[in-house]
């Protein structure tokens, strides 16, 4: 039975969970956190992004504010990006490596009806892209 991690079970490994991840020498609050502020070229706008008071406010920020401030390149490196802070994440909270352990060899679904890349979408074509990084990231411990 695939695994939603919208459920409390396996929320630690959504990016809004409340999760501080130490990435690149600095502390943020959420994995979202900071893969917002890491698309953001502008210095002021990466510490405004991270000091965010929530995920949903650091995404709003870097997709509006910091609109014009968005990596060029960002499309050819998000995924990379997001897997090494999803690294991060995992070594750094034993609550992420005990769910994806008890996630067994069962696929691993962001089950968001908006996101057709990173999560599936609503009718399910979406491409999961967060879902499958976990589950690489899984195959590899």
């Amino acid at each position: 039975m695939p695994i939603r991690f919208y459920t409390p079970e396996f929320y630690v490994l959504n990016n809004f969970s409340p999760h501080a991840v130490e990435f690149k020498g600095k502390l943020y609050p959420t994995s979202e956190h900071a893969y917002q502020a890491t698309k953001c070229t502008d210095p002021a706008g990466q510490e405004e992004i991270r000091n965010a008071r929530s995920p949903l406010q650091a995404k709003l920020l870097a997709n509006g504010t910091y609109r014009a401030a968005k990596d060029p390149d960002w499309g050819s490196k998000k995924v990379a990006v997001l897997e090494e802070i999803l690294r991060a994440k995992l070594a750094q909270h034993t609550e992420a490596q005990e769910a994806l352990q008890k996630s067994g060899h069962e696929d691993i679904i962001e089950d968001s009806p908006t996101d057709y890349f990173w999560g599936e979408g609503a009718d399910g074509s979406g491409q999961n892209m967060l879902g499958r990084l976990w589950m690489r990231i899984r195959d590899e411990m």
